[in-house]
């Protein structure tokens, strides 16, 4: 029915069993991950299960792959990338080998950024290979808990996804994956979504995260699409600043 469609899209639902927790009150998200935190806290101790803030989730030691641990703390006032992968998933590898040369330049570019790997390998065996290749810090394998809390509290639906939180933890993008890949020379980092884009092959994930307007425009003509971003520009700001001010997403 057209009310099923209509809750299908609104929560964003790509696959099932889904089950996403909402105030009552307010109708905002508290929760998109339900399946996890009902295998995770099967008591309800955490209950209403509302998202806490990145620093008290992470909170722990962090690896290194060199063997070197340290707090969780060390990440504070930086950008920091989560990064949800695993070695048996080609996407990744192939993300993770564009990515380490990312974060070389943005390091270079001296920005402080820093890489947390949140993996979804199956064996510790195959994680400390995978890690062996990244240049960043990683929660511990062993903690699955601390892992399965960062996939809840960023409704993780897939891999690879990066999520982007400024030096406040608060999320920029959770399209750091399409970003990377769009800007080799992370000229854009770190990476604040554009209000309009320009469509391309790996953008176009992002016409399943929502409504989409398309404007279809002579390619030919460079004038012609420039003209065309300029009328559609302050009505997909308007659009923004709306759902912002209601604290919710575009």
């Amino acid at each position: 029915s057209l009310l099923q469609l209509k809750l299908w899209n609104k929560y964003r639902v790509s696959n099932i069993p889904s089950l996403i927790f909402i105030d009552a009150s307010t109708g905002k998200v508290v929760c998109r991950n339900g399946l996890l935190v009902i295998r995770d806290d099967p008591e309800g101790l955490e209950f209403p299960w509302g998202p806490k803030p990145f620093s008290e989730v992470v909170a722990g030691p962090l690896l290194r792959n060199n063997g070197q641990t340290l707090d969780s703390s060390a990440l504070e006032g930086s950008h920091v990338g989560v990064y949800f992968s695993a070695h048996w998933c080609p996407p990744c590898r192939s993300l993770t080998r564009v990515l380490v040369e990312s974060y070389r330049k943005i390091k270079e570019a001296g920005q402080k950024f820093e890489i947390l790997f949140v993996s979804a390998d199956r064996s510790e065996d195959s994680f400390k290979q995978y890690f062996s290749e990244m240049p960043w810090v990683a929660v511990p394998y062993g903690d699955e808990a601390r892992r399965s809390r960062l996939n809840r509290l960023y409704g993780i639906q897939g891999i690879p996804t990066l999520i982007v939180l400024d030096s406040k933890g608060d999320v920029i993008t959770r399209q750091g994956r399409v970003e990377v890949l769009n800007d080799i020379e992370c000229h854009e980092f770190p990476w604040h979504p554009k209000p309009v884009l320009e469509l391309t092959d790996s953008n176009a994930v992002q016409l399943n995260e929502g409504p989409c307007l398309v404007l279809f425009v002579d390619s030919e003509d460079d004038g012609e699409s420039e003209a065309a971003k300029q009328l559609i520009q302050p009505i997909a700001e308007k659009i923004i600043a709306k759902y912002k001010a209601k604290e919710e997403e575009a």
